[in-house]
């Protein structure tokens, strides 16, 4: 899949390494001869030092969109459960997640076509421990995929923000077997401990992010974040995650996956933007599925084989 490429070489050659260009040792001297505006490349340069950006996505008609999300969620969410993929019924959550400014974003980012692929809707804070997306989405090449999350009302310390770690996407990608851990939801509480412990070793600080509504911040796919603790549980917190892939790549789960001996969760997805499924690409070819493991013989098996083999040679 990767091309070799000889010392010395033009750095325009990284693009043929499937690696987000933000991500290379060439991106400043790429960014320079790019003809992005000044904004866009202080938008990227946060984005290739932090990991994360706040942009703003408010458009014409987004208060009322948001009331008609509420009112979707009033009758679909039960309790401080969450609604995944609520933009197959509704157009509002579509819409989100199909953003034409998101998309320009993200297409300068990556340099490759977004795909949304999932919504996810909340009513409350998750509160959910410090985490990476590249656990439940990931990709080969590593590292296109990203998180857009849209804040719906004002969040604050109150009401459960988000909080990241900046720069914490230039950490090792980490999966239950770096951590040894068995592959499986069962050890994703042990998951969440562990990566608590290596936050703490690693001394990154922990940024909480207070936004104001209509405001998305935008994740790349191993940046470290979660949810804090809510403060007030009366206030709600309404919000919506779109998941993106970007194009070309082979799409898989980590957390039920270990490549090592044969055992690959292919993610099969569908483009948010047209309804159509999407097709997993490893080394320029389309992959449906990965074949399962054949399992070596045991030493009883092999016996019997072998006595096979001798009784019908001599008899």
């Amino acid at each position: 899949m990767q091309s070799s490429s000889p010392a010395g070489a033009p750095h325009s050659t990284v693009l043929e390494e499937n690696i987000p260009w933000f991500m290379t040792p060439f991106f400043e001297k790429m960014l320079e001869e790019s003809s992005l505006s000044e904004s866009d490349r202080a938008l990227v340069r946060a984005y290739a030092k932090d990991g994360y950006v706040v942009v703003d996505v408010q458009f014409d008609g987004f208060d009322a969109a948001v009331e008609r999300i509420r009112g979707v969620l009033q009758e679909k969410v039960i309790g401080r459960d969450r609604l995944q993929d609520g933009w197959v019924e509704s157009a509002d959550i579509k819409t989100l997640a199909t953003l034409p400014s998101i998309e320009r974003i993200l297409t300068i980012f990556y340099r490759r076509d977004p795909i949304p692929f999932q919504t996810l809707n909340f009513v409350y804070g998750t509160q959910q421990r410090t985490h990476s997306d590249s656990l439940h989405f990931n990709s080969v090449p590593n590292g296109f995929m990203c998180g857009v999350w849209v804040a719906l009302e004002d969040v604050d310390e109150k009401n459960g923000p988000l909080h990241v770690y900046p720069g914490s996407h230039t950490l090792p990608i980490l999966d239950c077997h770096d951590l040894g851990l068995p592959s499986g939801r069962e050890h994703y509480q042990e998951y969440e401990e562990a990566i608590h412990r290596y936050v703490g070793a690693v001394g990154l600080p922990k940024k909480v992010l207070n936004v104001k509504k209509g405001q998305a911040v935008i994740w790349s796919a191993n940046v470290l974040h979660g949810g804090e603790v809510i403060r007030d549980p009366d206030r709600t917190r309404l919000s919506q995650v779109t998941h993106y892939f970007f194009d070309h790549c082979l799409y898989y789960t980590p957390l039920h996956s270990d490549p090592f001996i044969g055992k690959v969760h292919l993610r099969h997805i569908r483009d948010i933007r047209t309804g159509e499924n999407v097709p997993n690409i490893y080394g320029g070819r389309v992959i449906r599925s990965v074949p399962e493991p054949v399992p070596e013989p045991t030493t009883t098996q092999l016996a019997k084989k072998l006595t096979k083999r001798v009784l019908k040679k001599f008899f």
